[in-house]
């Protein structure tokens, strides 16, 4: 199967600090890989230059095969590669359908006009917000009176109706009760079956070894190893992120102290 996503010796800094640093990554259709490390690991930097918000100093990345730039989100949007913020990025005083389309309305145009296609836009919202969570009903209630897992939904739903092939989620369950935790669960494992492919930034092992499928692990801007979820244990995992250790059944990276 070919990747959707290869991220290949990227490395970016600021000024003297190396906060990525010959980084390689692979990203295949359906798959979850969780991308782990410390604040300042270079995690968060290493999405943003494949989210189009960072422009990486070397290194290559290829999308479905193909060299892209990645020199804008603009153009990370119209390869089909979208991020879903911790915050969410969403309007708390506009609804479902207002928030799927802010900053990409339906609009038809009366003379030198454009004007807002409002119902066009509630049925797309209702369709696509009906395909992840039948039980959301709350189409017109501002997402300031919103639970978390329905918010979540927007932003998820926003992601899918444009078609968005690649999703870096960063901390999905955060703040979320158990109900809303395993809703998102949820809808995560839906986005695996469309073929969705899912970089999941957590500091939440749990969630990491409920849903990824293989994980990777940073350390001071380098990759420490990384290992499809079963072949290693929890407590192998810390000590990568802690003591960037490489365990047996990881592939190390050049961050890694390899296990003896």
């Amino acid at each position: 199967m070919k990747p959707l996503i290869e991220m290949r010796g990227v490395s970016k800094a600021f000024g003297g600090v190396h906060a990525v640093e010959d980084v390689d990554v692979d990203l295949y259709p359906g798959e979850v890989v969780a991308v782990l490390g410390h604040n300042g690991a270079g995690k968060s930097t290493l999405m943003k230059m494949l989210a189009g918000a960072y422009r990486r100093d070397t290194g290559t990345v290829l999308v479905d095969g193909n060299p892209a730039e990645l020199s804008s989100p603009a153009e990370a949007f119209d390869l089909g590669i979208e991020t879903i913020h911790q915050t969410l990025a969403l309007a708390d005083n506009l609804d479902a359908s207002a928030n799927l389309f802010l900053g990409r309305e339906i609009a038809w145009r009366v003379g030198p006009f454009k004007i807002m296609d409002s119902a066009q836009m509630r049925d797309h919202a209702a369709k696509v917000i009906n395909q992840l969570n039948p039980r959301f009903t709350n189409l017109n209630t501002p997402c300031r009176d919103l639970s978390g897992g329905q918010r979540q939904t927007i932003a998820i739903a926003r992601a899918i109706h444009f078609e968005a092939r690649v999703l870096i989620m960063d901390e999905p369950t955060a703040a979320l009760g158990p109900h809303e935790t395993a809703m998102v669960g949820e809808l995560i494992r839906e986005l695996k079956a469309k073929g969705i492919g899912i970089f999941l930034i957590s500091h939440d092992m749990h969630d990491v070894f409920d849903l990824a499928d293989r994980l990777v692990v940073m350390k001071n801007g380098q990759v420490v190893g990384s290992a499809k979820k079963d072949d290693v244990t929890q407590d192998e995992v810390l000590g990568m992120i802690i003591l960037g250790k490489c365990p047996p059944n990881a592939e190390p990276g050049p961050g890694a102290r390899v296990s003896q």
